[in-house]
């Protein structure tokens, strides 16, 4: 089973890109983030012409999760419970008895605005989700943007970005938080080495240089874990022709 998730930063721009992707790739399942497009205008033809189901989740302009699948789905959730939120941000669905997470966790903006701490209060509700959620689902992914690089590995210059969003220890304390219920980051069980990076800035050549921060994750519960076969990041999509600041990140489980 191979399974990926990718920030698109507008289906709409970039509908010919994830087509062009799947194309390829051929993924078992594909998560995607900031979508910003409204349910009625989501591209259901195009992805069912390409193989695939989907589910989906989405507003204008911002935010917006979806899910495309080769199996049939069942959704089981589009927000977290006990989460009053507008923001569309969340995606849970089965596809045989693996249920998949979809997340589009927020930015945080900076470490002192009610961003951030709308950020901590949504991990800290996310958490406690999954470990529930887990016990209903024991074969269960949690992936997207996480908007959090775990460690100093994960960032391009760990000093000039300390303290900073993305980085601040609150934000990777909640990372810990999820990984400490049993899940595990795929990438890491395959790669050790820092330097990878599935996020660079638009400006002052960050994908040129290689300036870039590992924000999007694929957590496997247990039971997954045991079953992976490879991890890796997809550069190549970055550098076509107006990308995504994201590009996807892979997990293939033997299934």
């Amino acid at each position: 089973m191979k399974i990926a998730t990718w920030n698109i930063n507008s289906l709409r721009v970039r509908l010919p890109h994830v087509l062009q992707w799947l194309a390829i790739h051929q993924p078992d399942v594909l998560a995607l983030q900031e979508t910003k497009t409204e349910d009625r205008n989501f591209p259901v033809a195009e992805f069912a012409a390409a193989g695939y189901a989907v589910a989906f989740s989405g507003q204008p302009t911002y935010n917006g999760v979806a899910l495309l699948s080769r199996q049939p789905m069942q959704v089981f959730a589009n927000s977290i419970p006990g989460f009053p939120d507008p923001q569309k941000r969340v995606l849970g669905a089965t596809a045989g008895d693996v249920a998949i997470l979809n997340l589009y966790v927020p930015n945080g903006q900076s470490i002192d605005s009610d961003k951030y701490r709308y950020k901590l209060e949504w991990l800290s509700k996310l958490a406690a989700w999954i470990e529930a959620l887990q016990q209903e689902h024991p074969r269960l992914i949690l992936l997207g943007d996480f908007n959090i690089a775990p460690e100093d590995r994960d960032v391009y210059d760990p000093r000039a970005w300390q303290g900073q969003v993305l980085v601040s220890e609150p934000e990777r304390e909640a990372f810990r938080r999820l990984l400490a219920l049993g899940l595990n980051d795929s990438f890491r069980l395959h790669e050790a080495a820092g330097g990878h990076y599935s996020w660079w800035d638009y400006r002052a050549g960050g994908f040129r240089l290689n300036q870039g921060l590992r924000i999007d994750h694929i957590l496997l519960s247990q039971p997954l874990a045991e079953r992976s076969l490879a991890a890796f990041i997809d550069r190549e999509p970055r550098g076509w022709e107006r990308p995504s600041d994201h590009t996807p990140v892979i997990a293939e489980l033997d299934f």
